[in-house]
């Protein structure tokens, strides 16, 4: 059966287009955003100012027409008028402004249009009295029958006979409204020119920004794929600093960081291996004189009855030193072989249930611990091992915590693990305790310089525990007290069933 396939992967795609929240992406972002508002802004003044200056000739060229127009038509005009002679004047003034173009005249109480169909909303109020009481042309832009209009509206005047008197008004107003469609739909035009003019400079803007971030962003790249080497443990990598610039310094202080760090690490190893082979050499240079020292002890203690009080307080004294020593030294070796790799499983079938039984049984807690074990639990573990932690957590609940000290061997939902978890009713551990009682030589109470254990017991059981590819971990409950939680993958033999289904 053929599993699922693999999409290919594009490179070249994957190499130029940034990847989304990085610092690629900004700068592409960055230049883009520059370059779109730049083309936005130059678009939108440039159409404005097109637009100004297209209206503003044609308002003029109204206007003057208008002017010249309406003068030309005032001269042959009679006043007083009637209504013959006003339909007569609008009529000739519309046909010279053009197609669409409306013109209204007004005397008295006279009106005339070009166009009778037409509204006159566009002659606003504002333009009537601008007329009349300003006695000049006046020009408005409105908006008429759904489009731009120019509304022009002007008085017709006498000539004063002294030429420093001003004109007189005649009584008769003239309205022109002329279309300003054609002119905005170029200017339209020349917007849409500038905006398709916009895409490739957008697109030029990318391709610069993908060149510029790429040059940029090469260094910070590297330094990142070498940070990720040295976080790996590659200590010996570094970066290549090129040119003068501020990326360049950072490169050179980062190796220069890098060669210092390596040092330290270098010389930190080879401390840590040389205390570590100090330890090992030791605990078994002492292994042979202890040996020597228990038998003597042994002996003593055996014989301690047939002597005089005092010196039979001595050899139990140096029988109980001899042992703790003994027990030290066997700490200290397992730990050497912990740190040297030279630790190995031998893996067994075993019944959990049954291997923790035996341990407390063995060191007389039974009647001590409330024990919550089902039937028929079998793995493959290491039972010396799994021994010599549940014998560490539980006396460690007995002597630091509070009875009743409760066991609890369980297997998780997803039938993958196997947890034993000890709890006591003591009164937990401080935060300062918690985060340190796995360290090596650490005893939560710093005063005791004797105690009976020798501060390597919880060190020992967490190693055996990542030994099998477990974990210990260690808190505090709700209602008070501590627990420490065993978690052990689940290796069932390939014949082993539960007791219940035998």
């Amino acid at each position: 059966m053929r599993g699922p396939q693999r999409r290919p992967r594009i490179r070249g795609w994957g190499r130029l287009l940034p990847r989304l929240g990085g610092l690629r992406a900004r700068l592409v972002v960055a230049f883009v955003l520059v370059a779109v508002i730049s083309a936005v802004t130059a678009t939108a003044l440039a159409y404005r100012e097109s637009r100004d200056a297209v209206l503003e000739r044609r308002q003029d060229a109204v206007q003057h027409d208008v002017r010249s127009r309406v003068g030309q038509a005032a001269a042959a005009f009679d006043v007083p008028a009637d209504q013959i002679s006003l339909a007569r004047l609008v009529g000739g003034l519309a046909d010279g402004l053009g197609d669409g173009a409306v013109v209204v005249a007004r005397y008295r109480s006279l009106m005339a249009s070009s166009d009778p169909a037409a509204d006159q909303s566009w002659i606003t109020s504002e333009l009537r009295e601008a007329v009349r009481t300003r006695n000049r042309m006046s020009v408005q832009r409105v908006e008429w029958r759904g489009g731009p209009y120019l509304a022009v509206g002007t008085p017709v005047t006498f000539e004063s006979a002294q030429p420093s008197e001003p004109s007189e008004p005649s009584g008769l107003d003239v309205f022109a409204v002329v279309s300003l469609r054609a002119e905005l739909e170029d200017t339209a035009g020349l917007l849409d020119a500038v905006r398709d003019g916009t895409v490739p400079v957008v697109l030029l803007a990318t391709v610069l920004a993908l060149l510029a971030a790429g040059t940029v962003l090469r260094p910070v790249r590297e330094l990142a794929r070498v940070t990720r080497r040295h976080a790996a443990g590659d200590l010996t990598s570094r970066v290549r600093a090129r040119g003068r610039d501020e990326l360049a310094d950072l490169a050179r202080d980062f190796n220069r960081t890098a060669d210092a760090l390596e040092a330290s690490v270098i010389e930190l190893r080879e401390q840590d291996a040389r205390a570590k082979r100090f330890v090992a050499d030791v605990s078994h240079e002492l292994r042979t004189p202890l040996a020597a020292m228990t038998m003597v002890a042994t002996v003593l203690e055996e014989d301690a009855a047939f002597l005089p009080p005092d010196t039979a307080h001595a050899a139990r004294t140096v029988s109980e030193e001899t042992a703790r020593l003994a027990r030290l030294v066997d700490d200290l070796m397992e730990m050497s072989r912990f740190d040297s790799g030279a630790a190995r499983l031998n893996l067994t079938d075993t019944d959990l249930a049954e291997a923790v039984r035996a341990t407390l049984s063995l060191r007389g807690w039974t009647d001590r611990v409330r024990v919550t074990l089902p039937h028929g639990v079998r793995a493959l573990v290491d039972r010396r091992r799994v021994d010599v932690i549940v014998a560490n957590l539980v006396g460690n609940a007995l002597r630091h915590g509070a009875e009743p000290v409760a066991l609890t061997l369980a297997t998780d939902p997803a039938g993958d693990r196997v947890t034993v978890e000890v709890t006591d009713a003591g009164a937990g551990l401080p935060p300062e305790v918690l985060a340190r009682v796995f360290d090596r030589f650490y005893k939560a109470d710093s005063a005791r310089t004797r105690s009976e254990g020798s501060g390597l017991g919880t060190a020992i059981a967490l190693e055996n525990a990542r030994l099998h590819g477990g974990t210990i971990d260690a808190a505090n409950r709700p209602g008070g007290g501590a627990v420490f939680t065993l978690r052990l993958p689940w290796r069932v033999p390939p014949d082993a069933t539960p007791e219940e289904d035998r």
